[in-house]
């Protein structure tokens, strides 16, 4: 029998491969794109966050050794607690506090009322004083400082 008469047919190609559904690929790699993304974004916050608390126990025991006593430590310690407040938390939450409000807010993190009824409360108005009282003990707000900076997350 001659090539002209088998019973031959012509090649058949498969079908197109459709778009749907999607190969496991495509599902494993929407899954995991937006978990990235938020882990990123976590760890960024985790890190920052950290890292805040951490420099502020550096310049905080700086402040400690050149302690002078004067207006211009108790400055920088609220400078230094407004600091780390606002990196702590969210900014027009703590960057617009001021007086009883912004000691209330200290006190969330610590025991006792340091900050409203102890020698804490010194936080509320220290940038409109031109000088300390005679009977406030700088090493214990310090002290205070310290605590409330052991007591960040």
């Amino acid at each position: 029998m001659g090539a002209q008469q088998l019973p031959l047919r012509d090649i058949h190609l498969p079908e197109a491969i459709g778009w749907w559904p999607p190969a496991i690929g495509w599902w494993i790699l929407v899954i995991l794109t937006p978990l990235f993304f938020w882990f990123v974004f976590w760890l960024y916050k985790r890190i920052t966050r950290k890292t805040a608390v951490k420099t502020a126990k550096k310049i905080l025991q700086n402040i400690k050794q050149d302690n002078e006593g004067d207006i211009d430590t108790l400055i920088a310690l609220s400078e230094l607690l407004r600091r780390v407040a606002i990196s702590q938390a969210p900014r027009d939450e703590v960057a617009s506090l001021t007086g009883k409000a912004w000691l209330e807010y200290l006190e969330k993190t610590v025991e006792g009322n340091p900050f409203t009824q102890g020698v804490g409360k010194v936080f509320a108005d220290i940038h409109y004083q031109k000088q300390v009282t005679t009977d406030l003990d700088i090493a214990t707000v310090i002290q205070l400082c310290e605590t409330w900076l052991k007591a960040q997350k």
